[in-house]
């Protein structure tokens, strides 16, 4: 009878595998706790400290407080093995392999508070550091505080490797604009951070596609990590203060506002109702070949104020309608509503399958009507519902399926 396989790892296996260069140990998980957020953000602040200035923060009497801080705190994160765990494989610049300025107790916490001591400050309450008001005494050309907090507000920014996901997002949010679907407001007047939201920040579109699991800083002040997509395709996994300091200073940054078509589709009629209208789709009867081929899955889809029928009634004589007949497949009644917003948001949420035909008109010009879609029936009363319950730029549509995708 054959030896059965034993479902463990003997120590001839290991050995083995050892011999033959594989490591078996567990891949790291992907979650930081808070104290590991923290020593990474400290670190981060240490970084772009050296970008800007081009060398390593010194503790010299005549620099600035901030400085003297990074260089003591880059001084405890060389010394603990815990720290420099965390840190070597994001340490791309090499600083801890640095020679060390101090030595410290690397068992001490790495509060600011504590480094603060370590240079022979009080930083209680009576005496914190955030009133200080001797420190550019120091150094009359020493940077300001606000511009060590703006250097901080820099987030190392990376090529996004899915940015094909969400351009079309982006593009999606630039029609909104134009047909005026989306509005833009002061960052300032709602200065919340949510996962989903849109900005404009010096310039730039910019996504919230992400939201780590909050920490509390050093500062004692709730925070968490975010991934941030930005529209020229690179993205930053800044920290979310830094992401609403970088707003608040940018005095003419705008949040990007969600669709808002009001009371969309109206059953009751209010005595104060705009006029209302209609979405309709149609149907040609054109004996043209390439519609005759594909009649069931080719709709116009308009929006107008008055009756739908009278609209179509002269269809025959107008290139819009394919120069035929058509019919009436749905209507959808329409309240408090812009009209003109709502009708091209319709179409270009299914331009990428546009009907591409070139009719000529009872003068014998060439023209391509452009509101034909090659798109079911049923997809469009999918894609209305999206609008109506406010989730439509979550969704595109996919030519391949004849369906909705998520975006």
């Amino acid at each position: 009878m054959p030896k059965s396989t034993s479902k463990y790892t003997t120590d001839d296996d290991l050995e083995l595998l050892g011999e033959l260069g594989v490591d078996l140990a567990p891949e790291p998980s992907g979650q930081r706790s808070a104290k590991e957020e923290r020593i990474i953000a400290g670190f981060e602040e240490i970084e772009r400290f050296v970008e800007e200035q081009g060398r390593l923060p010194q503790q010299v009497e005549e620099h600035d407080i901030f400085e003297r801080l990074y260089a003591v705190r880059l001084d405890r994160l060389r010394e603990s093995a815990e720290c420099r765990a965390v840190l070597e494989p994001l340490d791309s610049r090499r600083l801890l392999a640095a020679e060390a300025n101090t030595s410290l107790t690397p068992e001490a916490d790495l509060d600011d508070e504590t480094l603060l001591a370590s240079l022979g400050i009080d930083a209680t309450s009576e005496n914190d550091v955030t009133h200080l008001t001797h420190v550019r005494s120091l150094r009359d050309k020493s940077r300001s505080r606000s511009e060590i907090k703006a250097a901080e507000e820099i987030a190392q920014r990376s090529l996004c490797p899915d940015f094909d996901e969400f351009k079309p997002i982006f593009d999606q949010v630039q029609r909104d604009l134009e047909i005026g679907t989306r509005q833009t407001i002061k960052y300032q007047d709602n200065a919340a951070v949510n996962q989903g939201d849109l900005f404009i920040l010096d310039g730039q579109k910019v996504m919230v596609v992400d939201m780590g699991d909050p920490f509390v800083s050093d500062y004692g002040r709730p925070d968490c990590r975010l991934r941030v997509i930005y529209d020229n395709a690179t993205e930053s996994d800044l920290l979310l203060r830094s992401l609403q300091r970088a707003l608040n200073k940018d005095k003419v940054s705008r949040r990007i506002t969600t669709p808002d078509f009001g009371p969309l589709f109206s059953h009751v009629e209010a005595a104060d109702d705009l006029p209302t209208g209609y979405i309709y789709v149609l149907r040609s009867k054109s004996d043209h070949p390439v519609v005759a081929e594909h009649r069931s899955v080719i709709h116009k889809i308009g929006v107008t104020g008055g009756d739908v029928n009278q609209r179509v009634a002269n269809a025959k004589k107008d290139p819009t309608y394919l120069l035929a007949d058509v019919e009436i497949v749905a209507t959808f009644k329409l309240a408090n509503i812009n009209r003109q917003g709502l009708e091209a948001l319709l179409q270009n949420f299914f331009s990428s399958v546009r009907l591409d035909l070139e009719l000529q008109d009872r003068f014998g010009i060439p023209v391509k009507p452009r509101e034909w879609f090659l798109v079911p029936l049923e997809v469009i009363e999918q894609v209305i519902e999206k609008i109506k319950d406010g989730t439509i730029e979550q969704f595109r549509y996919e030519p391949k399926t004849a369906s909705l995708a998520r975006s």
